[in-house]
């Protein structure tokens, strides 16, 4: 994607070959800037302060982290203690320990002197992967847009909940990106960005990034989505998921089952854009999905910029109240209309996953 005209990722590596940067988005949208991971305590703090944050981002980031570990000490000792370490960073997010275990399979049978450099091998692999999938996302959420503007007067007004562009991915993202593709296209679409209250991703990266490509949005608060629905002014609605369990269960930033809800309520399409490394084939129900809870002064407090165009944090609630900050949400699958995947759309089921996905429900049973 472009950032004043600049091509950038979310992620990569720095001339020197080892050095790992990233955007840091806690500083957006007031200020674009990076931060250089150079060690895998780097990796995990980015990944915790969310420095960096989206399932597929977080994924790419402790593989990263994983290299750098090992370009220090290649030690079976320490390739355990990183993988260990970075694991326990998040723990919603399926991405997390789909990309640790990919890379720990990969690096344990190899000879120490050789880990480092194939780490970073694959690490550079899950990146490339990861952009090959938002760009299949992509494609196939198109043709519902595309849908949903035929005899159409006016644009596509959609719905998105959190950030899910190429901020929360390596690129192109997962429920933004049909929305650039459509945009690119000369198809009028229009968005609603929830703030996405506490940490406001929505008001901060979604807004940001709809912003810099050009999109049209317009940014609402978390509440006022159902009363939209009601009055008509949403045709789709379109979120993307850090865990789908094995029948269709979604886990996403918490709000997102409320938006489902009223989306059923008021007969609107609901899509969940899906990256296969996120669906998590050893869980079936949705409700065992461990949530995230994450510190309450993100929701005692909020951060913005003043009018001399300094950042500063207020607090928000009288002294001595307390918060608790659930983090995700789960949306059952009878709440979703469809599943838009890397390899097609489906039904949020366990038979429409197996349908597209055999080769990883088998993998997944074997293993």
């Amino acid at each position: 994607m472009k950032i004043d005209g600049q091509l950038y990722r979310s992620i990569w590596v720095d001339e020197d070959e080892r050095t790992v940067v990233v955007i840091d988005q806690t500083r957006l949208p007031h200020k674009f800037g990076t931060r250089q991971l150079v060690t895998v305590e780097d990796a995990a703090h980015a990944i915790s302060t969310m420095v960096v944050r989206g399932a597929p981002l977080i994924g790419a980031t402790a593989a990263y982290g994983v290299a750098l570990a090992l370009s220090e000490d290649p030690s079976d000792a320490n390739l355990e203690n990183a993988i260990m370490l970075l694991a326990g960073t998040r723990p919603t997010a399926a991405n997390l320990r789909w990309a640790l275990e990919d890379i720990g399979r990969r690096l344990r049978p190899l000879a120490a002197e050789g880990r480092a450099v194939a780490a970073y091998r694959r690490a550079g692999e899950i990146c490339e992967e990861d952009v090959a999938i938002n760009r299949a996302i992509g494609e196939n959420g198109l043709a519902l847009v595309e849908k949903a503007a035929e005899g159409k007067d006016g644009p596509v007004n959609v719905l998105t909940h959190c950030n899910a562009g190429w901020l929360a991915t390596v690129d192109w993202g997962t429920a933004l990106a049909p929305l650039y593709m459509a945009h690119d296209k000369d198809i009028p679409v229009h968005v609603w960005v929830d703030e996405t209250r506490p940490r406001n991703q929505g008001a901060a990266l979604t807004a940001w990034e709809l912003a810099r490509h050009g999109v049209p949005h317009t940014l609402i608060v978390d509440n006022a989505g159902g009363h939209l629905m009601q009055c008509g002014m949403v045709d789709l609605c379109i979120t993307g998921t850090d865990r789908t369990t094995a029948r269709g269960d979604v886990c996403n930033k918490i709000g997102t089952y409320l938006k489902a809800l009223a989306a059923s309520d008021n007969d609107i399409p609901f899509y969940v854009a899906l990256p296969h490394p996120t669906i998590d084939w050893s869980l079936e129900d949705g409700a065992d999905t461990p949530i995230e809870q994450r510190d309450e002064d993100e929701v005692l407090t909020i951060t913005g910029r003043d009018e001399a165009g300094q950042e500063t944090t207020v607090s928000l609630t009288p002294p001595g109240s307390r918060a608790a900050n659930y983090a995700f949400d789960v949306t059952p699958a009878r709440l979703v209309t469809a599943l838009i995947t890397d390899r097609g759309v489906c039904e949020a089921s366990e038979k429409g996953l197996r349908t597209l996905f055999p080769d990883c429900a088998a993998e997944a049973s074997s293993s």
